[in-house]
């Protein structure tokens, strides 16, 4: 048996240009950090004695004799990419709702990936763990997801991420003071808007208006260097950071008119009045999680006005995708 544990993260900026339909022409960037809020893969080889060869647990439970048959599409290519011939029993537990904008879906892959390869005896680095994933969510499934989700959670921490137009990858971590951190932590807040959506789609429509929106993918680009810029400095007020996520969020809604709706801005609005300085929706938009930024000393205000949605508490965490348990004879 083995059991990974892949973080969830949060996206501040840079996010559209890790879209190979973009980055393999124009190269693009993220400045993005994990979060202790995990995806957890329980995996271990199943005896044959049962009619199914497979069992696997997440919302729902699939019990099959073939891989094919089985309907999750993320455990059905991993399988297929990984030649499985043993049975299996697949369990997963999320901290968070699924199509939520942290990046739930390449925690997956990358969890899954991770506690096929330690089943079978293998160590996985972290540059083969996103490498894999990226192929098998773009190539396998066919989804339309860019680059960053996957590289996140393998690596973990607060990383700047560069993407080369021949498909590879820098992952630089954020050196920044210890108090310049917790400060930066100390302003964000994530909440549930209360509805879940999907990213394929929404990233679909933001894929294909890249050409018209060149300008506004090239400016959230050069956010990614300002963003670092007021993180390092220490002469710089924590302030603008914030203010960069604002302009960042309207740079993101201008990518496609599915990036927010009616009731995201009504959120977002409310949240300024009461004294935000900034924030943005996570992941490709339409739902899911919110991140604002504000004073430590607005938070209460905007908690209690914002009151009907889901707040959740978080840290920062580097560690990225981890073997927790391994016990390769089940016992």
């Amino acid at each position: 048996m083995i059991i990974t544990r892949t973080p969830y993260r949060i996206s501040f900026f840079g996010g559209g240009t890790d879209y190979p339909g973009w980055y393999r022409e124009h190269e693009g960037a993220v400045l993005a950090t994990t979060i202790n809020k995990y995806c957890y893969i329980t995996c271990r080889r199943l005896p044959p004695f049962f009619e199914h060869k497979h069992r696997i647990v997440y919302s729902c439970i699939e019990s099959v004799r073939d891989i094919d048959e089985i309907k999750h599409p993320a455990v059905r290519a991993v399988l297929n990419w990984a030649k499985v011939v043993d049975g299996l029993e697949i369990h997963h537990d999320g901290d968070l709702p699924a199509r939520s904008g942290l990046g739930s879906s390449s925690a997956f892959t990358v969890g899954l990936v991770h506690a096929l390869q330690g089943l079978n005896g293998q160590m996985a680095s972290q540059q083969s763990l996103a490498k894999n994933a990226i192929h098998i969510e773009q190539n396998i499934i066919g989804e339309n997801v860019g680059s960053q989700d996957q590289i996140s959670a393998a690596y973990g921490g607060l990383n700047r991420i560069d993407f080369h137009r021949n498909d590879s990858f820098d992952v630089t971590p954020i050196i920044i003071p210890g108090h310049r951190r917790e400060e930066l932590h100390s302003h964000l807040m994530l909440c549930f808007t209360g509805f879940s959506r999907i990213a394929d789609e929404i990233a679909k429509s933001q894929i294909d208006n890249f050409k018209n929106r060149e300008p506004e993918l090239k400016r959230m680009r050069e956010m990614v260097d300002e963003a670092i810029s007021i993180l390092a400095s220490s002469n710089v007020t924590i302030d603008d950071f914030g203010k960069l996520l604002a302009d960042s969020w309207k740079y993101k809604r201008s990518l496609s008119e599915r990036v927010s709706t009616p009731e995201i801005d009504h959120i977002y609005d409310k949240a300024l009045r009461c004294g935000a300085i900034g924030g943005k929706i996570l992941g490709a938009g339409g739902g899911g999680f919110m991140l604002l930024f504000a004073k430590p000393e607005r938070h209460p205000e905007i908690r209690e006005r914002l009151k009907s949605l889901v707040h959740v508490s978080f840290n920062f965490e580097d560690a990225g995708s981890r073997v927790v348990l391994y016990q390769p004879n089940g016992l």
